[in-house]
């Protein structure tokens, strides 16, 4: 019970230390954060194997290295080791399996360095354990202690002398290792095809080569690794960067939710932590539903919404986007459902979808407004002030479909979901009190919030008195209304 207890204690320290972590720091892909103890060692200390708790003490010589030199992180350790009979090896290690030693490129059953075969004729093997479960024979649990006797093996731990090397060591604790002490190690990236993108902090800007090369070792597949050198441009959504390690192709191909893509990262903004929101918008669409997406990129949602048998209007700015997408739309044989834009989403609204609204309007399938520009897209929505004229109300069915908008935007607020819908109310010019609602898509950034708020465009906007508005600036778009 009392090795229960200390082996419990171990795991709440590890997991304490890995919710400070992650409250502190962001992490941008599923990259296993390890617990590593830092005790520092003399250099009489380096010459003898180590026994720390933490598994893996680096050697001084790597601190502050610019360069990756494999080999210096090699180190001799000791690891607490018990001998199993090889009749019934895998049957105790896997009574064993929550305390042995798990370590990449490593096996945890080795030879018995001093004797192979016992003096009652037996073979034995040794099965490494996890120094931060076990250090003595008491550490081993009841049920563990129950299924040694039951398989006649003595509980006995003796020191295994093991070699680490590069290869045996995760990515946090060789940067942890090479980074001055007390800095914010860096580990986590977004992986866009064969790319990891990166965002450094200034103060491992030094180490940025040596860090593209760890986290290049340390992934398989990943053959790029680049850093972002600049914020997102608000007007074709991409970024400058560099690369850190590897080749410098940024032609990528993604596969997400089934859909395949392909796109060059270095000129289109593409985004791997919103698959789950492409699939939540996309789960809305039915087939013969007709589908508006004002600020399309790529294809995220075009390309899926056609492939459920929606028929699709897409635009993008950017004419690298459009290329791509018009692309994408061929990749996936979905062409043909699929009519491509390349012009300003201000002017897509006020011509090809106010072209085709009309007719949208007087059928019953569903229109749906896709607005994905967090930047702006709320601002974006006053094109919708007005858009029909009124004298065409006249001449529509009296029952309309009126086309439901999804428009995305962050926010800084304590309120986030107040703050969203009031700034879509301002730019239509109505209130939407009852009539929207405002999903959290996720966590930007501390106090910064990605937000949707969907609704269906009332009536009364569609129809409105005509506005003339003059192109603003990103920031705030001025309108006057005219007769």
């Amino acid at each position: 019970m009392a090795g229960v207890m200390v082996r419990n204690v171990c795991r709440l320290l590890t997991l304490l230390d890995f919710q400070y972590t992650w409250r502190s720091h962001s992490l941008s892909c599923s990259v296993p954060f390890a617990h590593v103890f830092h005790a520092q060692k003399t250099m009489a200390d380096a010459q003898s194997p180590t026994t720390d708790p933490g598994l893996y003490t680096a050697p001084l010589a790597v601190r502050g290295m610019t360069t990756l030199d494999r080999e210096a992180f090699t180190q001799t350790i000791s690891v607490p080791a018990i001998r199993i009979p090889t009749s019934v090896l895998n049957k105790v290690v896997k009574s064993l399996k929550k305390v042995a030693l798990q370590r990449p490129g490593l096996k945890r059953v080795v030879d018995d360095n001093q004797k192979k075969t016992d003096s009652d004729g037996k073979d034995y093997r040794l099965l490494l354990l996890d120094p931060q479960s076990v250090s003595s024979a008491e550490n081993f649990s009841q049920d563990e202690v129950s299924a040694l006797k039951a398989f006649g093996v003595k509980p006995e731990i003796q020191r295994y002398e093991l070699k680490l090397t590069y290869d045996n060591l995760k990515s946090e604790e060789v940067l942890r290792a090479v980074l001055p002490e007390g800095q914010e190690v860096t580990s986590g990236f977004s992986r866009v095809g064969h790319i990891a993108h990166m965002n450094l902090r200034d103060h491992q800007l030094s180490f940025k080569n040596l860090i593209g090369q760890v986290i290049m070792d340390k992934n398989p597949g990943i053959t790029c690794v680049v850093n972002k050198t600049n914020t997102i441009d608000s007007t074709y959504r991409n970024f400058q960067m560099e690369v850190l390690a590897g080749d410098s192709n940024m032609v990528a191909k993604v596969r997400e939710n089934g859909v395949f893509y392909e796109f060059d990262f270095s000129h289109v903004y593409w985004n791997p932590r919103l698959g789950t929101e492409h699939e939540r918008i996309i789960s809305l669409l039915h087939r013969g539903d007709f589908v508006l997406d004002v600020f399309a990129g790529v294809g995220p949602f075009s390309v899926p919404a056609a492939r459920r048998g929606c028929t699709v209007l897409a635009n993008d700015l950017n004419p690298e986007s459009h290329r791509w997408l018009l692309h994408n739309t061929k990749l996936n044989k979905v062409d043909a459902k699929v009519s491509t834009f390349n012009m300003d989403g201000r002017e897509f609204l006020r011509g090809p979808v106010r072209e085709r609204l009309p007719e949208l309007m007087n059928g019953s399938a569903s229109i749906h407004v896709i607005m994905n520009l967090p930047a702006l897209a709320l601002e974006f929505l006053d094109a919708f002030r007005g858009l029909l004229d009124q004298d065409m109300e006249k001449e529509l069915s009296n029952k309309l479909t009126l086309p439901q908008v999804h428009s995305y935007g962050f926010s800084k607020e304590d309120d986030p979901k107040k703050d969203v819908v009031e700034r879509a109310e301002a730019a239509l010019g109505v209130s939407l009190q009852g009539r929207c609602s405002v999903h959290l898509v996720r966590n930007v950034a501390p106090n910064k919030e990605m937000m949707c708020v969907s609704f269906t465009v009332p009536r009364e906007v569609l129809f409105a008195k005509k506005k003339e508005c003059s192109e603003p600036s990103p920031k705030r778009r001025k309108c006057t209304e005219t007769e």
